[in-house]
């Protein structure tokens, strides 16, 4: 099994030097890749963006992203991220979110109506189709080949979740799972849960194709964040936020037996030296990328 971390970013990481810096550290440091989330309403870069930027600055790391698909244009969004993964050299990773439903979020999106979930399957659907060759009316196959294409052939899309509704529907339609916020049980529970509804929809999903993001603290909890978990109806927030290396590492190796394998670790508070966190971080965990 190979076992791979990324890293993703601060808040503080807004700005392109900042970004930059980050990466750079992460990339030293020995990790596998790093992984930026879309806020359409917060105070982080558009991923896609900012990933642009990584790609030219690091040009070993894997280029993950949640990316919010609703309200966005899927023939824009399919090709945004087929140069991405052409300009990166093959090195976009994607999981597709619902977003959080923040208050005001679908109105700043321009989207109304279906469920979120709903919704997204239909963006993904309709990306993957124009990934595979379908043109859009009065289009051009020759010339959108040249923008469509990824260098990734399927360039997977992962999807998240815990309910029973998301895990089905990663197990029917998505090439991975990135969960969040679940312990090692509840971990391998949803790893069951997707295997079967993946067995009921006659496909199977790649076996290494298990993952998780783990917020983490060096020191102690940030109230910031565990009042961020608490108000997105997470119970018990501190229980999903490992605080020092062997809490971190032993979180990991229970995750690991559970059947997990890849993971996104997230600093729980602001980062003033990247270089310090990216070493502290990889002497905590690293020792187990394979």
């Amino acid at each position: 099994m190979k076992v791979r971390f990324a890293v993703a970013p601060d808040g503080a990481a807004d700005s392109a030097e900042r970004l930059t810096a980050f990466a750079g550290a992460v990339e030293r440091a020995g990790f596998d890749g790093v992984w930026l989330s879309d806020l359409p309403l917060g105070p982080m870069l558009d991923p896609l963006l900012g990933l642009s930027l990584i790609a030219g600055a690091a040009r070993r790391l894997r280029l993950g992203a949640n990316v919010v698909p609703l309200g966005r244009n899927p023939f824009l969004l399919a090709r945004s991220l087929a140069q991405l993964d052409r300009l990166s050299g093959g090195r976009v990773l994607l999981s597709f979110v619902p977003g959080i439903a923040v208050p005001g979020e679908r109105a700043a999106l321009g989207w109304q109506g279906e469920s979120r979930g709903a919704a997204l399957e239909g963006q993904l659907a309709a990306v993957r189709a124009l990934w595979s060759g379908a043109v859009p009316d009065g289009g051009d196959p020759v010339a959108l080949a040249a923008v469509l294409a990824p260098v990734q052939d399927p360039l997977e899309v992962w999807l998240g979740g815990r309910g029973p509704r998301a895990l089905e529907r990663v197990g029917r339609i998505a090439d991975g799972w990135l969960g969040a916020q679940l312990g090692p049980a509840d971990a391998g529970a949803a790893r069951r849960a997707i295997e079967a509804a993946a067995a009921r929809a006659g496909r199977e999903i790649d076996p290494e194709h298990y993952g998780l993001s783990i917020g983490y603290a060096r020191t102690r909890p940030d109230t910031a964040h565990l009042e961020a978990l608490a108000a997105r109806g997470v119970e018990d927030p501190a229980a999903h936020l490992p605080v020092g290396a062997p809490a971190l590492g032993a979180l990991i190796d229970e995750l690991l037996a559970a059947g997990l394998s890849k993971f996104v670790l997230r600093p729980a508070g602001a980062v003033a030296d990247w270089e310090d966190e990216a070493g502290w971080l990889a002497s905590a965990i690293l020792d187990r990328q394979s």
